[in-house]
């Protein structure tokens, strides 16, 4: 953990209180909780050891477990075999706005970068041409990427664009959204579908989660100004990263 490690312990002693009626195990979860959401302690920022709490806060390490089980069912907290407990390094993504992955990873201080898993000039699909509006056998370029923020894998991206969008499919380098915006043709507005799912093996190896975890799946329809149909994605995130927001208004 970046910090020292005594300051946190001062910090949870002192929220500890023997003589309160509340649980000792819910005081300490609480302590957690709000020693993370004031980032306290940082997003993949390390918790000292189970058997270390318990002896330095004086309580016992079924106690310890319980708050950490608790803050891991909130999603706070991540189990890594071998390494321990850390702090979730969970993002918000605004579900009303049309933003590219490394805008979203910059504007929350994260470094964001690509692995290349394929980029390819092909021909439309049956299903892709349906809903890009494309006549069979029109050209089309695909980007297949492995996403990353700070080194940790976020999501799997397979994005599907019309050739007339870019010069060339070696066009795009880290942003698909730059190089769009960058030829005239970023998508202005986007239909969005979230659905859960499970992770298979292929996704789960990638993102380094397990087969079976669970996962988000967001399809993107972007258009252009005119009204054309532009981009095409289907984006795989692991569901202890991301949590997808939207604002809602009421109708009067």
């Amino acid at each position: 953990m970046n910090r020292p490690h005594p300051s946190l312990i001062e910090r949870l002693l002192s929220a500890l209180d023997t003589s309160a009626s509340q649980p000792l195990y819910q005081q300490l979860q609480r302590a957690l909780r709000d020693a993370i959401e004031s980032q306290f302690l940082a997003a993949d920022d390390a918790l000292p050891s189970e058997r270390q709490l318990a002896a330095d806060l004086g309580v016992s390490r079924i106690t310890v477990r319980k708050a950490i089980d608790g803050l891991a069912e909130e999603g706070l907290l991540v189990s890594r075999q071998g390494s321990g407990n850390f702090v979730s390094a969970r993002i918000d993504k605004n579900f009303a706005k049309l933003t590219s992955f490394s805008e979203d990873m910059r504007s929350r201080g994260r470094t964001p970068r690509s692995e290349w898993l394929k980029r390819t000039t092909g021909t439309v699909s049956p299903e892709e041409a349906l809903k890009l509006a494309l006549s069979p056998g029109s050209t089309v370029y695909r980007f297949h990427r492995l996403r990353f923020a700070d080194n940790a894998p976020m999501a799997l991206e397979y994005a599907t664009v019309i050739a007339s969008a870019l010069p060339a499919v070696e066009a795009v380098k880290e942003s698909l959204y730059d190089a769009l915006e960058a030829n005239g043709h970023r998508p202005v507005r986007a239909l969005q579908r979230l659905r859960a799912l499970l992770l298979n093996d292929e996704q789960a190896a990638l993102l380094q989660a397990q087969p079976g975890d669970a996962g988000l799946l967001v399809e993107r329809l972007g258009y252009l100004r005119d009204g054309r149909a532009v981009e095409l994605s289907q984006s795989f995130y692991r569901g202890d990263t991301y949590d997808f927001i939207a604002e809602l208004s009421a109708i009067g």
